[in-house]
């Protein structure tokens, strides 16, 4: 799958300095297989609704929109009560 990125998750990504080897592992992981599941990929409500999260650690979410059948545009990346308060 192709990914896209949005201004706002490369900005929280370069301000995530500890975990930006664990996005990029699960990103990839993405590429190959957006199902997989250790992403747990699942559709979100509310806020996000039309969106999608996988997870990256146990706290750590990154939100993205299906642009067509072959790409994900990643719009979020933080914890998980930062990004669904």
């Amino acid at each position: 799958m192709r990914t896209l990125f949005h201004k706002n998750f490369r900005k929280q990504y370069k301000r995530l300095t500890a975990i930006q080897k664990k996005v990029d592992e699960r990103l990839v992981l993405f590429a190959k297989d957006p199902f997989n599941p250790i992403l747990n990929n699942h559709g979100l409500t509310g806020k996000y609704k039309g969106c999608r999260s996988i997870n990256i650690t146990g706290n750590f979410r990154a939100i993205y929109e299906l642009i067509n059948d072959n790409t994900g545009y990643f719009i979020a990346l933080g914890t998980h009560p930062n990004l669904y308060r």
